[in-house]
Formats: structure tokens, C-alpha cells, sequence
């Protein structure tokens, strides 16, 4: 007698196909969004495609597909995001300061939050902004931190293991930058906020992208390791 063969095979494998085609649609609008609001000056029109990524993430989810969780998503992004405005912003100020993106922009910004970037800006012989300590931070942390954070969010997004550990010393490693960057901007406040628009106000506002150390650790060390592959 023949019997009916079970072929359980084919439908896992469509199963995992449309899911590697959604959250490869999903990736696409995702990356763009990122890497136009990690510009800053063009945010407004990568948020739009940012969170339209999400929500095709969030439709496949929902539809019972395989796909990466929303939070190991967020995170990294998150992380992309804040690494590469700090890159191209301070980019800009070290190698680019004589441009006119650079002189509106980053003129703009000291007059409006941060006068590091306003006072006595192209005087130094680096030349961009005389803010004291700022050029240290900008070459030390461009060359190091933020760029392993950009490396360390990419090997998270794709759920290895290194990204996975990376993403934690590189966050720690944030925390540093954070203590050590409010610290300098307190201590040369008279400089940093003298005739300003928005002086202390702006600064919390724009330090909110700081906060992605303090969002991320507790989920690192907190998630199961396991669903990180080697």
C-alpha cells in the first residue's frame, strides 16, 4: 500500500525564503532612512524611510514570517545613526571647515546651541571650531570609538556574535564619551553657551542621541546569547 509522503522539507524552505525577502525589503528602507538622517542637514527626509522599514518589519512579524526581532533592529540602527552624525558633523568641522555647507551649517549650529562652533571658528591652525578640547575629542573619537560602533551595529544587525560584543565594549565605551563630553562642556560653559539662542535647553536636546549606551546595555547583557551565531 502506498502511503502519502510528508514533505514538510519545501514548506520550511519557502517559509525561510519569504522571510529573508521580507527583512531584505525591510533592510533597504531602513539603511536609506539611516544614512540620510546620520547626515543630520537631510534627517527629515530619511525619517520617512526609516519608519517605513519598521513597519514592513512589523507586517512580517505579524504575518508569522522569520525575521530579525524589532528591538536587536532599533538598537543597531540606532546606533548607525548616532555614530554617523557624529562622523560626518565632525568630518565636516576637521577636514571640510573653509566649505560653504561648513560655514552655514556648522556657523549656524554654534549660534544657535553650541558657540564652540561659532567663537572663534577657522582661528586655530586646524582650523573649524575653537571650542576648547573639541578638536581632541573630534580626531580621537572619529579614528576610534564612533567608527567601531558603526562596524559593531552591522555585525549586530546581521545577529553574530562578535557584533553582539562589540556593540557592548563600544557602549560602554559611549557612556565614557558622554561623561567625558558633559564634563568639558560644563566646565567651559562660559565659551560654550555665551550668547546663544538655545544655551542649556539645547544642549539636553541635542545630547538626547547620546543616551543610545544607556538604552543598550541593559538589553545586552540581558538578552539570550544564543540566538547570536558565530
Amino acid at each position: 500500500m502506498d502511503l502519502p509522503t510528508l514533505n514538510t522539507g519545501s514548506g520550511l524552505d519557502e517559509h525561510l525564503e519569504q522571510s529573508r525577502l521580507a527583512q531584505r525589503q525591510a533592510d533597504k528602507w531602513l539603511i536609506s532612512g539611516s544614512v540620510l538622517i546620520g547626515t543630520a542637514a537631510l534627517g527629515i527626509f530619511g525619517l520617512p524611510l526609516f519608519l517605513r522599514g519598521v513597519w514592513l518589519l512589523r507586517r512580517a512579524q505579524r504575518d508569522g514570517l522569520t525575521v530579525r526581532p524589532m528591538l536587536v533592529t532599533l538598537l543597531g540602527y540606532l546606533v548607525i545613526i548616532d555614530a554617523a552624525i557624529n562622523i560626518f558633523g565632525w568630518a565636516l568641522d576637521l577636514v571640510a571647515h573653509h566649505t560653504l555647507l561648513a560655514r552655514v551649517l556648522l556657523n549656524g549650529w554654534g549660534a544657535m546651541f553650541d558657540a564652540g562652533y561659532f567663537w572663534h571658528y577657522n582661528e586655530l591652525w586646524l582650523g573649524g571650531a575653537a571650542g576648547p578640547g573639541e578638536k581632541a575629542l573630534e580626531v580621537g573619537l572619529i579614528l576610534t570609538v564612533f567608527t567601531m560602533r558603526i562596524a559593531a551595529a552591522i555585525g549586530f544587525l546581521q545577529m553574530k556574535r562578535w557584533g553582539h560584543q562589540w556593540m557592548i565594549v563600544t557602549c560602554w565605551m559611549g557612556i565614557v564619551i558622554w561623561c567625558t563630553y558633559v564634563f568639558n562642556m560644563t566646565m567651559f560653559a562660559d565659551v560654550r553657551y555665551a550668547g546663544v539662542i538655545f544655551p542649556v535647553i539645547g544642549w539636553w536636546l541635542y545630547d538626547i542621541f547620546y543616551i543610545t549606551p544607556f538604552l543598550a546595555i541593559p538589553y545586552l547583557h540581558s538578552v539570550n546569547r544564543e540566538i547570536f551565531s558565530d
